[in-house]
């Protein structure tokens, strides 16, 4: 058999991811936040990528809204210029005089000119972050009679409390740490659970409950009975196996109870944790002008963008550039200009399925969420003419902002819920009507999920009772026995 080389045709079908297209995905699947850093990324990296500050003052007939009752804006001639729209700070945020919160003092007696009126703001109101458990618990200790010693060991106990203000370590591995004896890191910590806030670096729950009831004096109480030794049955609240372990009469048990979850505190440290919050900025809003529902894309932090004039200004000097210069310039402008068109496809494909969302629950944005209907992925991929994958893109970690509140876009798809005789419902809704029959209940008489199923039945709705379960537990509503309140 003899080997030979042979030219042979083959034909083939592949996708071919492009840089284009892989921004545009990426683009595509960033949150708000997300897209805020890429934008101010992309500046910093891309000279062929700048800020246009020239653009006039928007009007009003020039801000990015349709009505839902009208189709998806094609490609404008507005919308296809190398920036984005948006509206200029100075436009929605007043000018601030600094002088009404600075201090004019004075060489009189007087510590100001004139004195500040009563709702004036103080300069404290603008301190940007407030302490710590940590710097609170070391100012606490600066007042405290300790050597240099006690202070490590006070500062190493500090160290170890977690965001709830519980020590995360023990007696054991402070002495080794330290290298102090057992008496020592036991009186230390006892210096430090009598600071404030009470019940600070206990071990657990109990510990903390305890401690806050020995600061109020109660020490030999029956509520500190029950911290120290029928936590768990304080949990469930039961009542009866409380009553039976303490001899105590219910209504009494029930007094301390309800002095215990009302005045006691589990997490002492809580109220000092300074973690930042992340606020959920919408991509897209939807309000209700004159009856008619109308979409607005949320541009206000999207600068405006286009290809650099200078980089541009350079590339037609062509004797004084050389080869590479006008390569790589070209290829930054190309880089900047395909960054726009994929911004912009971006903020057209938002638009485009929260329009679609808005024909088929019209309904919900009118009359509430237990009119949410029935949707999967694929009906507002064949409404919108895309792939299934381009709206879960796009409905994942996006937000819109209505007048009912904020919800992700994902949480208008939902599965059918057969009703006899009627349309069928969505899940979501049938969650919303098992909460309100669970806020309308009898506090002393709550419904059990077998009972929720029978009012669901009577309506039409068939659900079994795990399933009625299975929702509350999504919803995080606890169980008949942990609602019911005694008389």
């Amino acid at each position: 058999m003899a080997l030979e080389l042979r030219q042979q045709l083959k034909l083939t079908q592949k996708l071919v991811m492009t840089p284009q297209l892989r921004l545009a995905i990426k683009l595509l699947q960033m949150n708000r936040l997300e897209l805020s850093d890429a934008l101010q990324a992309e500046i910093e990296q891309n000279p062929g990528l700048e800020e246009d500050t020239s653009l006039a003052d928007l009007q009003p007939g020039n801000q990015q809204s349709l009505s839902s009752t009208e189709e998806a804006p094609k490609l404008s001639e507005q919308r296809e210029k190398d920036h984005t729209e948006q509206v200029r700070v100075e436009d929605t945020v007043p000018e601030t005089n600094w002088d009404d919160y600075a201090n004019t003092f004075d060489s009189n007696v007087s510590f100001s000119h004139e004195t500040p009126p009563a709702d004036a703001p103080s300069q404290f109101d603008f301190i940007s972050e407030k302490p710590s458990l940590l710097a609170y618990l070391q100012w606490q200790l600066a007042h405290a009679e300790l050597d240099a010693d006690e202070w490590d060991i006070a500062l190493f106990i500090a160290g170890n409390l977690n965001r709830y203000g519980f020590l995360e370590c023990t007696l054991e591995e402070v002495m080794a740490d330290t290298k102090c004896d057992h008496d020592s890191a036991e009186y230390i910590l006892e210096v430090i659970q009598d600071l404030d806030p009470p019940g600070i670096a206990a071990r657990d729950v109990s510990e903390s409950l305890f401690l806050q009831l020995e600061r109020k004096g109660l020490a030999d109480s029956l509520a500190a009975e029950i911290v120290q030794h029928h936590l768990n049955l304080l949990q469930t609240r039961n009542y009866k196996a409380i009553c039976q372990a303490t001899g105590k009469k219910r209504p009494e048990v029930v007094r301390t109870i309800e002095y215990i979850t009302s005045e006691l505190t589990p997490y002492p440290g809580l109220p000092y944790n300074n973690e930042a919050t992340n606020y959920v900025v919408p991509d897209v809003y939807v309000r209700n002008i004159d009856g008619e529902l109308v979409v607005f894309l949320n541009e206000e932090d999207v600068p405006n963008l286009k290809l650099s004039s200078e980089l541009q200004n350079l590339l037609q000097d062509e004797e004084e550039m050389g080869k590479d210069s006008k390569r790589y310039i070209k290829e930054k402008l190309k880089d900047a200009g395909w960054f726009i068109k994929s911004l912009h496809q971006r903020q057209r494909t938002i638009f485009k399925v929260m329009d679609s969302i808005l024909k088929f629950q019209a309904d919900f944005f009118k009359y509430g969420p237990t009119h949410l209907k029935p949707l999967i992925l694929k009906d507002v991929a064949e409404d919108i003419e895309m792939h299934e994958s381009t709206i879960s893109r796009v409905t994942s970690n996006k937000y819109v902002h209505t007048s009912l509140g904020i919800y992700e876009l994902k949480y208008f798809f939902s599965t059918a819920i057969p009703v006899d005789g009627k349309e069928a419902l969505a899940a979501e809704s049938i969650r919303e009507r098992i909460r309100k029959l669970i806020l309308d209940e009898d506090p002393h008489k709550p419904l059990s999920d077998n009972s929720i199923s029978i009012k669901l039945g009577e309506k039409g709705i068939k659900l079994a009772r795990r399933t009625v379960a299975k929702y509350r537990e999504q919803m995080k509503i606890l169980p008949v026995k942990h609602r019911r309140k005694p008389r």
